[in-house]
């Protein structure tokens, strides 16, 4: 079976880059074909990887600045056949899944419809982009919408990584889709023993605006609870100036730091609307309870009452009502982990390897070939 990865951009690093890693991992032999590659900000191990980028990636400052290019990539991902090889499997969030397949069986792993094409205003929200870039981008639209649809016709198969993505293709695309959640590392993340769990909520994330740490500044402020922020972004100077006495902002998290410092929490805080969100899956990992906004994937990765809890509305008020409640003590550790491990990166690959062998050989079967 000869495949190809196809990923949209390479040049930062994400949940989606988490989910490549996995891919290449089970599949080592294949190429990564891309729209751009920034290999001087991207992780050394990628170097040892065969990367092979679309004539995009020579187009003025792409690396850098990858949005003003957006009418671009539908261009370049429809100018590259693939359907020499037998699987095509795209990760997408942007415009990848528009790569020509032919006859190839083609599987797209779903990590958002185009959320620039789809849903605009959330897309602003998420990368602050100008007033400027807002308007530029209405006229185009219409237009894209029509190319993107048209492309998810051409997938194969679709597979979401959560209940709100599996709900997005079914209203954008008009497609049906399996769900297989993203790997999670859960391995590094063990309990500590109760009397070495502290007081403190935790946040650990980019600190940008759609994320929505401000609810967790606010509301430990307002409570006078203690509160650890992990992380940095262009949001950081607006969040300290919010900040009471008693929420610490820590900066970046090393890799190395992490588990101990969600093992020791009281409870993490998910205040943001994310399509799965690994964090929390984490947390968990490390037996410690979620307070998550009751939206998008949290509702799959978090157990209402078995593993954390919700709040309903994304205000300071729905959320400090939560946390001038909540007894970390009512949540067992050891339940909160098993959950956890549900999302483990090894059912990830069992998973898609069981769904790629089954579509294959449904194609083949298909198509009359042995």
């Amino acid at each position: 079976m000869k495949l190809a990865l196809v990923h949209d951009w390479l040049n930062q690093i994400g949940g989606a880059e988490d989910v490549l890693a996995e891919l290449v991992a089970m599949f080592p032999d294949s190429p990564i074909f891309t729209s751009l590659y920034a290999p001087d900000v991207m992780p050394a191990v990628y170097r040892q990887w065969d990367i092979r980028p679309l004539w995009s990636d020579r187009l003025p400052r792409i690396r850098q600045h990858h949005q003003p290019y957006l009418p671009i990539y539908p261009l370049a991902w429809s100018s590259l056949d693939l359907s020499a090889y037998d699987v095509v499997l795209s990760n997408k969030s942007g415009f990848c899944h528009g790569v020509r397949t032919g006859d190839a069986l083609h599987i797209c792993y779903c990590l958002a419809p185009t959320r620039y094409v789809w849903q605009l205003e959330h897309y602003v929200a998420r990368e602050g982009l100008s007033r400027a870039a807002q308007t530029a981008l209405q006229p185009l639209i219409a237009l894209l919408r029509r190319w993107d649809y048209a492309a998810a016709q051409r997938v194969t198969h679709f597979i979401a990584i959560s209940t709100d993505i599996q709900q997005r293709i079914r209203q954008f695309y008009d497609r049906d889709s399996t769900i297989i959640y993203p790997p999670v590392d859960c391995a590094r993340f063990v309990p500590v023993p109760a009397h070495e769990v502290g007081d403190y909520f935790l946040v650990v994330s980019r600190l940008i605006p759609y994320k929505r740490i401000d609810l967790a500044v606010q509301a430990a402020t307002r409570l006078g609870l203690p509160l650890k922020v992990g992380g940095r972004g262009r949001d950081l100077d607006r969040l300290r100036a919010m900040a009471g006495p008693t929420v610490e902002f820590l900066g970046y998290v090393p890799d190395d730091d992490l588990p101990d410092l969600m093992a020791r929490c009281k409870a993490l805080i998910f205040p943001g609307f994310e399509d799965f969100g690994i964090t929390p899956v984490q947390a968990q990992a490390a037996g410690r309870p979620v307070i998550a906004y009751r939206a998008g994937g949290a509702l799959d990765t978090v157990r209402e009452g078995v593993t954390g809890a919700f709040f309903n509305e994304q205000t300071v008020e729905s959320l400090a009502a939560v946390m001038a409640s909540f007894d970390a003590a009512a949540y067992n550790p050891d339940v909160i982990r098993a959950h956890a491990l549900t999302f483990d990166a090894p059912l990830f690959k069992q998973a898609l390897s069981r769904y790629i062998e089954n579509a294959y050989e449904a194609h083949q079967a298909a198509r009359g070939t042995p």
